[in-house]
């Protein structure tokens, strides 16, 4: 079937009359489908379109491409992705909405969903500010559970899987390129630089192909595709149409979400998801592959902004094009990351160091940030139990925290090994810890930074006895214990930590050679 001759179709499903609705049918369109909102449902349509990526031009593949959809969607969102309907030829030509088993010539497919606001996406609520850190962890843990679930795809992905997709964005450039949109020589640049990167980490790729970490994932993990549904986050829209795209490294997958979150300046959305994803799945030797496959994402989101400006009218057209080449220079950038450090934060139990900690996280090293080792979270991980389950007395024995701490040494030389910042945040009471979490910076060859922080007893009583939902065990009873015992010979920079997050904060940055402007997210993209 031609594109023109879904017309038909088009018009009717964009009548109320089609689902017996009252109201108004909304329509929003894309390249490869047109959605139909009325009352309490969505429907989408496939286009009668064939593209290098896909191929709905048949009544067949469509159906096809229906089914797979609400396949794959339904890992993540059963509750949004109801069924398929069909459109059918009525015996007096007209169409007509039939369930998917009803009799009738059908004409065309549609995949049915649960409608939701506009408002609920997450492209609209983080540049809001309306995603708070307790969601942003509940998403990266749904999005953990989903990769660990998700069946490997062992003959796809590696070096290979991101070698096409490379070569794949090369040529797009190329194309624009010759239109004026690129400038040859950027091209050049960006894909030499990404083919070296590639070649560094092709042992990695294949690898982490070989260990099953290429898997069915969903493939377009980008804000636009994630919403807040029934009060919690739901990623929906994975891609059924294209198995290279679908099959990739978990990595691949998270990286998408993060460039995004990363590109709109959302420095901290970003840390805390890659962080909470991390404590779910600590794959910290994939990280040396994070900054290409960051670069490729943005990469594809420079070609797409082009190519959509090719049909867009001027003013629109020309915002296309500004875009495509901030994502462009942001593919060249995320190739460039800067070296990794290793800062801790340490100080006695309501101190602040954690919330300074997951602060300080997204401004050092390579986007999106610090590692955040925390040994709250160790110590539970050790344990085996959840990381609110409170731990009885012998959690705390002499033994399991010379492990907590080893564990958290041994964390830290794994991501920075991998090119990743770390911020280890700890107690760090004793001296023979401090110097654990030192040598471990020295091995590395990365510079090192110890933090002490400090507050008068009283507040430190009140921040611990206003806790809720934290990993951290610690009692008033347990701060008197430290303050009576003390933090011993102490070379690390102290620093008061009585007044608001913000002072500390800002003091912190001073401490480390950063700036309130380093701190400032900036919005790469418009």
């Amino acid at each position: 079937m031609p594109a023109a001759a879904q017309d038909e179709i088009i018009a009717f499903l964009s009548t109320p009359a089609a689902y017996g609705a009252a109201g108004v049918v909304q329509r929003i369109d894309t390249h490869v489908s047109a959605l139909f909102l009325a009352d309490e449902r969505a429907y989408k349509l496939k286009r009668a379109v064939r593209l290098p990526f896909l191929d709905f031009s048949t009544l067949a593949a469509r159906e096809a491409a229906c089914r797979a959809e609400l396949a794959v969607n339904r890992r993540t969102a059963p509750t949004l992705y109801l069924g398929l309907a069909a459109v059918v030829r009525r015996a007096d030509g007209g169409l007509a909405l039939a369930g998917e088993d009803d009799p009738g010539p059908v004409v065309d497919w549609l995949v049915v969903m649960r409608r939701f606001g506009q408002d609920g996406l997450f492209d609209r609520l983080a540049p809001a500010g309306a995603i708070p850190r307790e969601e942003a962890e509940a998403l990266a843990d749904g999005i953990a559970a989903f990769h660990e679930a998700a069946p490997p795809r062992p003959g796809w992905g590696g070096a290979a899987g991101l070698a096409r997709t490379l070569e794949s964005n090369h040529a797009c450039f190329l194309d624009h390129a010759a239109e004026g949109t690129f400038g040859h020589d950027a091209v050049r640049d960006l894909m030499a630089q990404s083919r070296a990167s590639l070649a560094a980490q092709a042992a990695l790729l294949d690898r982490r192909r070989d260990q099953g970490l290429v898997r069915h994932c969903h493939g377009d993990l980008h804000l636009g595709n994630i919403c807040r549904f029934e009060g919690r986050p739901l990623l929906f829209d994975a891609i059924e149409f294209n198995e290279e795209f679908a099959f990739i490294d978990v990595l691949y997958d998270l990286a998408f979400l993060l460039m995004d979150l990363w590109a709109r300046g959302l420095r901290d959305l970003a840390s805390w998801i890659f962080n909470r994803y991390l404590e779910n799945r600590p794959d910290l030797e994939g990280l040396a592959a994070l900054p290409l496959m960051l670069s490729m994402r943005a990469a594809i989101r420079a070609h797409i902004s082009a190519e959509m400006a090719r049909g867009a009218a001027a003013a629109e057209a020309e915002a296309l094009r500004a875009r495509a080449h901030r994502y462009f220079s942001l593919a060249r950038r995320f190739l460039a990351p800067p070296p990794p450090r290793l800062v801790a934060v340490g100080g006695f139990s309501g101190s602040g160091k954690s919330r300074l900690a997951r602060d300080l996280a997204p401004l050092l090293g390579a986007a999106p940030g610090a590692v955040v080792l925390r040994t709250d979270v160790i110590r539970k991980r050790l344990a085996g139990v959840e990381t609110l389950t409170r731990l009885p007395p012998e959690g705390y024995s002499a033994e399991m925290s010379a492990r907590t701490y080893a564990g958290q040494a041994a964390l830290a030389a794994r991501a920075l090994a991998a090119g990743q910042a770390v911020v280890a945040d700890a107690v760090f009471a004793a001296p023979a810890q401090r110097a654990g979490i030192e040598a471990a910076a020295a091995q590395a060859g990365v510079p090192f930074d110890g933090l002490w922080l400090e507050a008068d007893p009283a507040v430190m009583r009140r921040r611990i006895e206003g806790r809720k939902r934290n990993a951290s065990d610690a009692t008033a009873a347990v701060l008197e214990r430290q303050l009576a015992q003390g933090p011993g010979p102490l070379a690390w920079r102290r620093q008061d930590s009585s007044g608001s997050k913000a002072e500390t904060f800002n003091n912190a940055l001073g401490k480390l050679g950063l700036s309130v402007a380093d701190a400032e997210g900036h919005n790469e993209v418009g």
